[in-house]
């Protein structure tokens, strides 16, 4: 899978994932919640999408807190594959 250009994701998460940063070779998010129920409940449905996509997220949770970093390990950087589990995840997110 080929890897983005920094301007190919800057241009993306404007357009498109306004509330995820880009740094380096990962893009990421921070989750709140109101319990920690809620935090690991998005995390599970967010897991199984992951496992879907054999795609998996880099992530850390602390009560109701959830971080998330993406990026394609084995291309080195982030691409599309990292954009659509970004959007999944907003998806997932927005229904809680």
């Amino acid at each position: 899978m080929k890897t983005l250009t920094e301007q190919e994701v800057a241009t993306f998460l404007k357009e498109n994932l306004k509330d995820w940063t880009f740094k380096k070779n990962i893009i990421f998010r921070d989750f709140k919640f109101k319990t920690f129920v809620e935090a690991f409940s998005f995390m599970t449905a967010v897991a199984i999408e992951a496992e879907k996509m054999n795609h998996h997220p880099d992530w850390s949770n602390s009560y109701n807190k959830v971080n998330i970093v993406l990026t394609n390990h084995d291309a080195g950087g982030v691409t599309q594959l990292d954009f659509k589990l970004a959007e999944i995840t907003d998806r997932i997110f927005t229904r809680k």
